[in-house]
């Protein structure tokens, strides 16, 4: 298969090397610090499931959106790895790369993302990847896979089958990265966006792994008030709840989520360590939105979204 990254940091060249060194013909479109350390030295996409050494002749490279439409031709599948707030700009680029005949895949954390790609490509040529792994960019051109709490989900937010998700599953699986299709992904995600909001942003203030949080009863019960609150807020906009209630939600959270991702660094403390832009606005401050236009108050959700915008608007580290 012909596969576009477009957005290739830490998950996207993780994927689109394993992609690459299972054969397919992947191109990512990436930062030029790290096309130019791959062009190089190849990518070495290392960590839990396995080292591999993708030459730089196995993957073609792009560091400008124009470029890539001026020399690419079609491809079968887009995955789309950009952080939220540049999906508006990737979603004005894809209209001209897509073309009429090929499926986008949005990988992304956080809340409307897969809505914004429809709304600029047809619902018809978009799925979304519900994504619970880890990965970490050690140095230019090396991408580790730190942590895997689920298979990749694949499929199209209104539940019909897809012989392009189950195509997608099938290659990522058979690449060493374990995926299914699911015709309950839209579920799934609002699962991971939950998983997000609940650790994310208080990992980065607190500056600790997720481990940490689940060891005092005063960062659970912090949590379990974010969760709970995203909960009403999803069942006033009748929002879909792969797990029916907040409290099966938050038995399957500490049980099975959080123990494999126990070490892991939260992306948005190391976006606040580089002085980035986080993915608040996705998370934490899309349940406070969400709630505001229906009424519902979200106190925990809006005090942690509060406190990563003053951290993101300093330009400082988290502790």
């Amino acid at each position: 298969m012909r596969i576009l990254v477009f957005g290739a940091g830490a998950l996207g060249q993780a994927v689109g090397g394993l992609l690459a060194d299972a054969g397919h013909d992947v191109s990512l479109l990436l930062r030029a610090t790290h096309a130019e350390a791959i062009d190089r030295d190849g990518l070495r996409v290392a960590g839990i499931f396995g080292e591999h050494h993708i030459p730089p002749d196995r993957v073609t490279l792009f560091t400008d959106a124009k470029e890539l439409l001026r020399a690419a031709g079609p491809f079968d599948f887009i995955l789309v790895t950009v952080k939220s707030y540049d999906t508006p700009a990737a979603a004005d680029a894809l209209r001209l790369i897509a073309g009429g005949g090929s499926t986008v895949v949005s990988m992304q954390n956080g809340y409307g993302n897969v809505e914004r790609l429809a709304a600029a490509l047809g619902p018809d040529h978009v799925l979304c990847g519900r994504v619970i792994t880890g990965f970490v960019i050690d140095r230019p051109g090396v991408v580790r896979i730190t942590v895997h709490a689920d298979a990749v989900s694949i499929g199209r937010f209104d539940g019909a089958d897809s012989p392009h998700a189950d195509a997608l599953a099938e290659a990522l699986s058979a690449a060493g990265l374990p995926a299914r299709p699911s015709p309950r992904v839209q579920g799934e995600l609002w699962g991971k966006i939950l998983y997000n909001c609940a650790l994310n942003p208080l990992g980065a203030i607190l500056g600790v792994a997720y481990g940490r949080l689940g060891e005092r009863a005063e960062t659970r019960e912090l949590m379990e008030r974010i969760v709970r609150e995203a909960y009403a807020v999803m069942a006033a906009h009748d929002l879909p709840r792969f797990w029916p209630t907040p409290e099966e939600f938050l038995r399957v959270f500490y049980e099975r989520l959080l123990p494999p991702t126990a070490g892991h660094t939260p992306s948005m403390l190391q976006d606040l360590r580089a002085a980035k832009r986080t993915e608040i606005e996705a998370l934490n401050g899309a349940i406070e939105r969400l709630g505001r236009g229906v009424g519902i108050d979200t106190p925990a959700n809006s005090a942690v979204a509060c406190m990563v915008r003053f951290l993101e608007a300093r330009g400082a580290a988290a502790p």
